[in-house]
């Protein structure tokens, strides 16, 4: 299995919280999340977090770890936990977490794993490309934000409001009928929505995280099949070139976002 990888933080003053990485046959890609000012519960980060967690998925995929993808998240989860949870409070809900994806090449089938919101593009032999994500965080994030309707952007109300709907998303981490992320509780791996396919109906799949993912939405610069062309022409890094470019010509309205991490891995000549 061949894999190119780039990641490109959002801003040059603060570090990358992606993390990507891969070992033969499999592949892991986190998006790292965590409140601003929240280093008096945690004193490591979030970019420490995301990469700790990553390179632990990876510990365990390099040593042919035969367990479900699930379950080996399960126990980067609690590695990561027991590591530092004596020092930090990472039972808050705004203390680190990160989105996890992963894919591994096993058993003639291509194996996947999606936790919140990063997106996973399978090339498919016979059809369009397999779009999936996990949707409950999105979800809860729309539920969360109904009160702003009709409030005027940039009011003291407004902001009020705001941190009320963020306070209410953050409670929604991890509980049921909520959403699930990588964070303390190895019991979020549960969650995951996992899946399978024979690796003899893939061409190719694609890892990427929500900042490499706004290509597509909000910013309509392409369609997924027109992400996987853009990647076969000019691989990952032709991806985020294109996200930044977006986010520079965005300079306002309900599209505009701040510059975000962006991370993408391609996979291709999966082994038969």
């Amino acid at each position: 299995m061949d894999v190119s990888l780039a990641t490109s933080a959002g801003r040059a003053d603060r570090s990358n919280e992606d993390f990507v990485g891969a070992v033969p046959g499999a592949v892991v890609l986190l998006d790292g999340a965590g409140i601003p000012g929240a280093e008096s519960l945690c004193s490591h980060g979030v970019a420490w977090y995301t990469h700790r967690l990553g390179g632990g998925l990876l510990g365990h995929l390099s040593r042919g770890d035969e367990r479900e993808l699930a379950a080996i998240l399960a126990s980067a989860i609690g590695e990561i936990a027991a590591e530092h949870g004596d020092t930090c409070d990472i039972a808050d809900p705004s203390s680190p977490q990160a989105t996890v994806a992963m894919v591994r090449a096993h058993q003639d089938r291509l194996e996947w794993l999606l936790l919140a919101d990063s997106f996973l593009v399978i090339d498919q032999v016979d059809a369009g490309p397999l779009v999936i994500t996990d949707e409950r965080e999105m979800t809860a994030r729309r539920e969360c934000s109904v009160p702003l309707t009709g409030i005027a952007q940039e009011t003291p109300e407004y902001d009020r409001v705001r941190a009320s709907c963020a306070t209410a998303l953050r409670a929604r981490r991890n509980q049921p009928g909520g959403y699930w992320i990588a964070k303390d509780d190895p019991r979020a791996a549960r969650e995951a929505v996992t899946g399978s396919r024979s690796l003899a109906d893939v061409n190719g799949v694609a890892l990427l995280s929500n900042g490499a993912s706004r290509i597509v939405d909000p910013y309509g610069r392409t369609d997924w099949p027109g992400v996987l062309d853009l990647l076969r022409a000019s691989g990952p890094a032709g991806v985020i070139a294109r996200v930044r470019q977006a986010e520079a010509q965005t300079t306002g309205g309900a599209d505009a976002h701040s510059p975000d991490d962006a991370t993408v891995a391609h996979c291709t000549h999966l082994p038969r």
